[in-house]
């Protein structure tokens, strides 16, 4: 019995180390998604994206993540959920919704310097096929 423990341990470490990493503060350069361009298409978790919606899109962290996103030129900072894959532009780690963008002060710029800190998850039944859970 003993046996099975120590394995089953075993092979769940790499997955404990794999969340820890996940959730490390993130510094980055984020910009946000074109409102007209992205409107209404499906996000990789299957909702359709809303421009008035805390959506975001990363590349590493996965969907349901929650996050507070600051804006390090002002400090601004605003909660978003992980919907999305991206963003694909070089050298960027994160992209949000037009909203989330106005909020951060960052539309003008278009790209701004951020930190990402994951605060939590979502359950699997708050994703309700529209974006944006608040």
């Amino acid at each position: 019995m003993l046996p099975r423990i120590i394995l089953a341990l075993a092979l769940l470490a790499p997955a404990a180390g794999a969340l820890a990493e996940q959730s490390q503060v993130q510094r980055g350069r984020a910009s946000f998604y074109h409102p007209e361009n992205f409107t209404g298409r499906p996000m990789a978790n299957g909702d359709r994206f809303d421009p008035q919606s805390n959506a975001a899109a990363s590349r590493t962290l996965p969907l349901g993540t929650v996050a507070d996103v600051t804006n390090l030129r002002n400090g601004e900072t605003r909660r978003v959920v992980i919907e999305d894959r991206g963003p694909y532009a070089g050298g960027r780690i994160l992209d949000v919704s037009p909203r989330t963008a106005e909020e951060l002060g960052m539309v003008e710029a278009g790209v701004a310097p951020v930190e990402i800190r994951p605060v939590g998850r979502l359950p699997d039944k708050a994703r309700d096929g529209q974006s944006g859970t608040e």
